[in-house]
């Protein structure tokens, strides 16, 4: 008997088309490489990569293999790199296109807190120097750069452990919600902030993408990280361009009054908004480079060279971010520079998590209506159409209209009264036959 494909898949699992794409770039390998040593083409690598098509048979087991080797055993892999198989990866908008990755709570809230250590890092990250080079190879999946004051990402977590709240089971989705909330609802207010230089729009922001996350919580709750799905939905409806017709949202908020916050703020709202995302995610967040390219929609490589620019660009307007003698140190202290501006924010505005989660409820409840009462309304409109449509078709009568040009109708022509009178007495004669041809006498 021959294996079936089912038994196939379970003994050679894949992992997620976008956690493919993630291992080969991890692994410095591209689509032709890949391509090359599966005997195949570049299309159908493409097409693995996107979801379109599985790999079966050998060539499952060979491509699970060409893309897993080289990572670390689950025994020697760190719980920062380790995910639970079978999770779900349902994102919105941008948090689709980004790789799958783990909770980073303290990453995340890294914004909040400013760098206070100045030890050098024990395992200093790989610079990026130039685009398409080796040292723009990304880093283990699960682990970011070793910058000062930051550290390792915990173990993938439901989102009530993301947001530092003990796993229970007696914990209800509310609780879970408004603990995510409070954990992280400030720090994403003040990235938001760096991104747009408005409070009113970041602060609508943040509450839209919580609201967003409670309309689907199913799927957020078991997300192996909460805090970037709502962080990803925050930075796509705070960089929207349909907000520059809204009156309130078109002039920035006064400038911080020191010098050099001021400096930076301007410097970086100065870029063009994937540049400035892409900053913010490495040298801010401190996401590594497969991470910030899969979340901000593009290619490692692209990634790459939109972050040489960004900081070419903050560099040039403040040169004393330039003062590291290696990319790594500039990075700290970009980094230390933006915790600094972040903090400087108050997120006292902020509303509850009872009325993100009453207001969501709301609109969901709205649009359900809206959503029946048009339904209701094209269902009546086509019984209405159906009882009043004739059943038969009839053509219709064209109006009378006068014809002209036409010759008229040939035949006698009407007689004068002369001859009418002629007439009348040739019947009125007695005399018949050729006698009638005879002129009359006298």
């Amino acid at each position: 008997m021959t294996q079936s494909s089912t038994d196939t898949a379970s003994a050679h699992p894949l992992p997620s088309p976008k956690e493919r794409r993630r291992l080969r770039e991890a692994k410095s390998l591209s689509e032709e490489q890949v391509a090359a040593a599966m005997g195949v083409t570049r299309a159908t690598v493409r097409s693995w990569e996107t979801g379109r098509t599985t790999p079966r048979g050998r060539k499952r087991e060979a491509y699970a293999r060409l893309i897993s080797s080289g990572r670390p055993s689950p025994q020697a892999t760190p719980p920062s790199a380790r995910t639970k198989p079978g999770a779900p990866n349902t994102r919105p908008k941008a948090a689709v296109k980004r790789a799958a990755r783990p909770a980073a709570p303290k990453t995340v809230a890294r914004l909040s807190k400013p760098v206070t250590s100045t030890k050098p890092p024990s395992r200093p990250p790989t610079p990026v120097e130039a685009t398409g080079s080796t040292a723009m190879a990304p880093t283990e999946p699960g682990t970011t750069p070793d910058l000062p004051g930051t550290s390792a990402m915990p173990e993938p977590a439901p989102a009530a452990e993301a947001a530092g709240v003990p796993s229970s089971g007696g914990l209800s989705p509310d609780e879970a919600f408004d603990a995510l909330y409070k954990h992280s609802a400030a720090a994403l207010f003040r990235q938001t902030f760096l991104l747009t230089g408005r409070r009113n729009l970041s602060r609508e922001s943040v509450a839209r993408a919580f609201a967003l996350a409670w309309e689907r919580w199913p799927e957020v709750a078991v997300d192996r990280d909460p805090v970037g799905w709502v962080r990803a939905a925050a930075y796509e409806y705070a960089m929207s361009p349909w907000h520059r017709l809204r009156r309130t949202h078109r002039r920035l908020d006064p400038p911080p009054a020191d010098p050099g916050p001021r400096a930076l703020l301007d410097a970086l709202l100065e870029l063009p908004p994937s540049y400035r995302r892409t900053l913010l995610l490495y040298d801010g967040v401190g996401l590594d480079l497969p991470e910030t390219a899969a979340e901000t929609e593009a290619s490692t490589p692209a990634a790459a060279g939109r972050l040489m620019n960004a900081r070419a660009a903050v560099t040039e307007r403040l040169p004393e971010l330039a003062e590291g003698p290696s990319p790594t140190e500039q990075s700290a202290l970009l980094h230390e520079r933006l915790g600094a501006l972040a903090l400087a924010q108050p997120s006292d505005s902020l509303p509850p998590p009872a009325d993100i989660r009453t207001d969501s409820e709301r609109k969901a409840q709205l649009w359900t209506r809206a959503a029946i009462s048009f339904t209701v309304l094209i269902i009546g409109l086509t019984l209405f159409t159906l009882g009043t449509a004739p059943t038969r078709y009839e053509t219709p009568e064209s109006p009378a209209q006068q014809v002209g040009g036409v010759p008229p109708r040939g035949g006698p022509q009407k007689l004068t009264p002369q001859d009418l009178k002629l007439q009348k007495r040739l019947d009125g004669e007695l005399v018949q036959g050729p006698a009638r041809l005879v002129p009359g006498v006298g």
